[in-house]
């Protein structure tokens, strides 16, 4: 099984006659994900061949719904607009919005997610994220689908990145699915939504979670999983020499003071009962441990 995600997934592209939608939506395909269409308001009524695929393209989301049964939507629109891309998708109810943009404006993003949580019928993956991917079912983003095949363990990280090497690092045993869920300050699926999925999940038998310095979303995780989580979870925490007060890359990425750091975030998931590696690579061994212990 996996979560979110899966082979019967209808996915539409927002922004798909776009250079990165179309580069994308084309991967996409190519790992096996059933597009079935696009938007772009000023393309609406043509299609778009991709992969071999002609796509039709819609007007806005709502349509592309009505006329395909889409239950997924990948966002590829520039940071003007995705905001508004996003709360189209949202109004339309679709049940899986994935906001691949990068940059989108905190306060845009505060929206969007507000709306999300009011409307109550989308969730978000994102911004500013991989997307999430359940390896030889469906892909929605742009993370590699080569890297790894299906298996029993669950994947959870802030960033792309290191989602795709841990994914790398876990070829052996495969992945059930991996969720990048963004390093911005404001992301709509967090470490405590994707653990609680992988809970319930009957074919994750593990799981590992990737977080890095700034905010307290691993600290949160760590007292969600002491109390809810009864699967294994290893964890890596990103920056563990990142000097104080500077942002690192991911905008949500920046310690001050004691708070935020990967030392703090390391312990609060150690008190849990989660095994901190120091190295992706030392995780993906403390994963293998607990997994042979099943």
């Amino acid at each position: 099984m996996s979560i979110f995600l899966d082979e019967n997934s209808k996915i539409i592209v927002q922004g798909i006659t776009g250079s990165e939608g179309s580069k994308h939506a084309t991967r996409m395909l190519e790992a096996g994900s059933n597009i079935v269409g696009g938007t772009n308001p000023r393309k609406a009524g043509q299609t778009l061949e991709l992969a071999g695929k002609e796509l039709p393209i819609f007007g806005t989301v709502k349509e592309a719904i009505e006329a395909t049964g889409a239950n997924v939507t990948v966002i590829f629109v520039p940071p003007a607009f995705a905001k508004d891309a996003i709360i189209e998708a949202i109004d339309a109810e679709i049940p899986l919005a994935v906001a691949i943009t990068e940059g989108i404006p905190v306060k845009d993003s505060s929206e969007a997610w507000s709306h999300a949580q009011s409307v109550g019928k989308t969730r978000l993956i994102g911004p500013n994220c991989p997307g999430i991917i359940s390896p030889e079912k469906s892909l929605a983003g742009i993370t590699p689908a080569n890297i790894t095949g299906a298996g029993p363990i669950g994947l959870v990280s802030k960033s792309g990145t290191l989602t795709y090497q841990m994914m790398y690092e876990l070829r052996d045993l495969g992945i059930s699915t991996a969720i990048g869920i963004g390093g911005d300050p404001v992301i709509g699926t967090t470490h405590i939504d994707a653990l609680e999925a992988f809970e319930a999940d009957p074919d994750t038998k593990a799981i590992v979670m990737i977080g890095e310095i700034g905010g307290d979303a691993e600290e949160r995780a760590a007292e969600y999983i002491k109390a809810h989580v009864t699967k294994p979870v290893v964890g890596y925490v990103a920056g563990f020499t990142a000097p104080e007060g500077k942002t690192m890359g991911h905008a949500g990425a920046i310690v001050t003071g004691s708070a935020g750091t990967a030392q703090a975030k390391k312990e609060a998931l150690e008190a849990a009962g989660v095994r901190v590696g120091t190295t992706p690579t030392e995780t993906a061994n403390l994963l293998r441990e607990v997994y042979a212990a099943l």
